[in-house]
């Protein structure tokens, strides 16, 4: 149930949703011509807001914030803990081929740590949303990715019944006992960062840790562009969405 309303509210966290909506209202109460005028416009303003650079920019910032990097390059890490995410399932079912999308950072940096040496394993955790038995494994994917690349089978473990942030933490638990790993390195998206780093000190981990997939410009507000753009709109909604669900892990207890 947690999960299904996860997605609903995906949908109404959107700029995208909120200006629809007030657009729609707009139509629908046309007869009203002034309660009508000022909600299309209002719709326009979201709209155009959050296509801006200014605007995406400031969320991002926001949602990064907490991201701190803990990395040791002196140490030789047990395990690094690599979360899923940066995945595409739908378009690596319809290709056969491991398809990504904007955040491929993740399985790079791990891949760089355990072929430099900097870690023995890399624990891969991501499962599905897909109920069907054949759908796409995300951790299943990667590892294949990893051993394409000439990482050997037995550095890599697999983790695939995660579907959010707080079953990887809880997941991930599980093995790192079991194993008896005791040096750790999270990686997973800056934004993503402090969520999951919570989550994983709510289950008894302290790992180090080291974002990546950094989003926010480092351009100053004043040089900033005011043209709307798609990728700015996409940006903005993706820290929205992150900034509510530490709002929403924080609610049910499963970060600190």
């Amino acid at each position: 149930m947690f999960l299904f309303l996860s997605k609903v509210l995906d949908v109404f966290l959107a700029p995208l949703s909120w200006a629809l909506l007030l657009l729609v209202a707009g139509a629908l109460l046309r007869r009203r011509v002034g309660l009508s005028r000022l909600l299309t416009v209002l719709g326009l303003v979201v709209l155009y807001a959050f296509s801006t650079e200014a605007v995406s920019s400031a969320l991002m910032r926001a949602a990064e914030a907490g991201a701190v990097t803990t990395y040791r390059p002196d140490v030789t890490y047990d395990a690094v803990i690599v979360l899923g995410g940066g995945l595409d399932p739908a378009a690596t079912e319809r290709s056969g081929q491991p398809e990504y999308n904007a955040a491929p950072e993740r399985l790079l940096r791990g891949f760089e740590l355990l072929r430099e040496g900097r870690a023995q394993r890399m624990l891969i955790s991501g499962g599905s949303l897909d109920p069907r038995p054949q759908a796409v494994v995300e951790a299943d994917v990667l590892s294949r990715q990893l051993q394409a690349w000439g990482i050997p089978a037995e550095r890599i473990v697999t983790e695939g019944k995660s579907r959010n942030t707080r079953e990887n933490a809880v997941e991930s638990e599980r093995i790192i006992r079991e194993q008896g790993w005791k040096t750790l390195l999270l990686v997973t998206s800056a934004a993503h960062m402090p969520r999951a780093e919570g989550c994983f000190t709510a289950v008894g981990l302290r790992p180090d840790t080291l974002p990546v997939d950094v989003r926010a410009s480092a351009t100053s507000f004043k040089r900033m562009s005011w043209l709307p753009r798609a990728g700015h709109l996409s940006q903005g909604t993706d820290a929205l969405r992150e900034l509510a669900g530490r709002a929403v892990y924080r609610r049910r207890g499963w970060v600190p």
